[in-house]
């Protein structure tokens, strides 16, 4: 009887889980989903009537503004996916580095290393050295003044670093026993061991590359070497002025600001969507191991 009351308890408990997460998933889902309908839209009918789930009056008019350029578009996706790609692989490997250095007992004054470390997450130089340092350096309009900026961060070290510390060191000890070096120690033991939490910070390191427009604007005057993010930004810039400039017919007809914002988006955040999935496994079990304080 008790077993049956149980079961019964169970079923009914999940069932109302059920029901809440379905409503948690609609309203996370329906802004993304009124920005998708929208860009396909006609933007006097957004302006009109205003949003809704389905396109009013479907319409191209808002990537025909986008893609009027399609060499300029496709050249900065390129940007974009390169400096993605590269300042994701080489921050996973200084942070990674890093962060393995100060979870090992053995390395001297790791302490006092981790706490300038973390002083930096409390107190930040600032924009004017980070530009003294590009420029003297001479990487302005180069794809590494979009790459340095944002390859290291003392936040995602101190996580690699915590979860790293929960690998035994019975393993690391075997290892040495066994001839093997810091470097295959790392390698071959700590990082598969530490994917959870490498993944993760994969997928914010990307998240962060893919929307930066900011040190495009700082750093890159020539137009060859803008990102996606900053070319849809100076896009959607010239669609304001010359809505503001009252040319309504030309505006109305190849510029609609309202769909072009929204279409802007999707054409912005289409592709990093399909990159979460192969990491969503990972990004719980990364966040809560790598988070607790040690």
């Amino acid at each position: 009887m008790n077993r049956q009351k149980l079961a019964r308890s169970e079923k009914a408990l999940n069932i109302v889980t059920y029901i809440i997460l379905t409503i948690v998933v609609i309203f996370c889902a329906l802004p993304f989903i009124l920005v998708v309908s929208g860009s396909f839209s006609d933007s006097a009918l957004i302006m009109k009537d205003g949003y809704s789930i389905l396109p009013r009056g479907f319409s191209l008019d808002g990537y025909r503004s986008i893609f009027l350029f399609p060499k300029q578009i496709a050249k900065a996706y390129g940007i974009s996916i390169f400096v993605t790609g590269a300042g994701t692989c080489i921050g996973l490997i200084v942070m990674t580095l890093c962060g393995y250095a100060l979870s090992r007992s053995e390395l001297k004054y790791r302490n006092v290393i981790a706490f300038i470390i973390y002083f930096t997450t409390l107190f930040s130089g600032g924009l004017v050295p980070w530009y003294i340092v590009i420029s003297k350096l001479g990487l302005k309009n180069t794809i590494w003044a979009l790459i340095v900026p944002s390859c290291c961060s003392s936040f995602y070290i101190l996580l690699i670093r915590n979860f790293m510390k929960t690998i035994p060191d019975s393993l690391v000890e075997s290892a040495k026993l066994d001839g093997a070096g810091e470097l295959r120690i790392l390698i071959k033991i700590v990082m598969p061991l530490s994917t959870p939490i490498l993944a993760t910070i994969a997928l914010f390191l990307a998240l962060a590359y893919w929307n930066d427009w900011y040190l495009a604007s700082l750093y890159i005057t020539d137009a060859d070497m803008w990102p996606l993010q900053y070319r849809l930004y100076n896009i959607l810039n010239a669609a304001s002025k010359i809505a503001q400039a009252g040319a309504e017919n030309f505006t109305s007809k190849i510029l609609p600001t309202e769909t072009q914002k929204l279409a802007n988006a999707v054409v912005a955040t289409g592709p990093i969507i399909f990159l979460y999935p192969f990491l969503q496994k990972y990004f719980v079990q990364g966040i809560s191991i790598g988070a607790v304080k040690g």
